[in-house]
């Protein structure tokens, strides 16, 4: 009895090694052949100390990267076919209720809410709440 155990662990010994070579090969076949390795990253530390001037100059880099900031008064699904009905005057129907905050977007990541205003004759928008940059971590994931 313990000859077949023996033997059956043996045979999961091998089936194991089987997989993990048949995986292995898929993997190389995905990548054409290359020889690749798995890279690996230091956890991210979030240690409130200041800034230095190395973190100053890698600052510097990133800077002058152009994101798209948008404001959202709210939002609607409608159907194509009342979306070909909609001409001059029509009032499409927003989740939002009026006076509610608008949204903040950036690269389409809500960053804070605002109001309206008028500066000079040019609409702007006056920022109410800032989400925290924790919070904004967690909706990315």
């Amino acid at each position: 009895m313990s000859e077949e155990l023996d033997s059956q662990d043996g045979g999961l010994d091998d089936w194991g090694a089987a997989l993990a070579e048949q995986a292995e090969s898929e993997q190389t076949a995905k990548l054409g052949g290359a020889n690749v390795q798995v890279a690996e990253f230091d956890a991210l530390a979030s240690d409130n100390l200041p800034m230095t001037r190395d973190d100053d100059r890698n600052m510097d880099m990133i800077l002058d990267i152009p994101v798209t900031i948008a404001m959202e008064i709210g939002r609607t699904k409608i159907s194509i076919r009342n979306l070909l009905q909609l001409n001059q005057g029509s009032v499409v129907e927003l989740d939002r209720l009026a006076g509610e905050p608008m949204d903040v977007l950036v690269n389409g990541t809500l960053v804070a809410h605002g109001e309206v205003v008028v500066v000079n004759e040019k609409f702007g928008i006056r920022l109410t709440d800032v989400v925290s940059p924790a919070e904004r971590v967690k909706k990315l994931k």
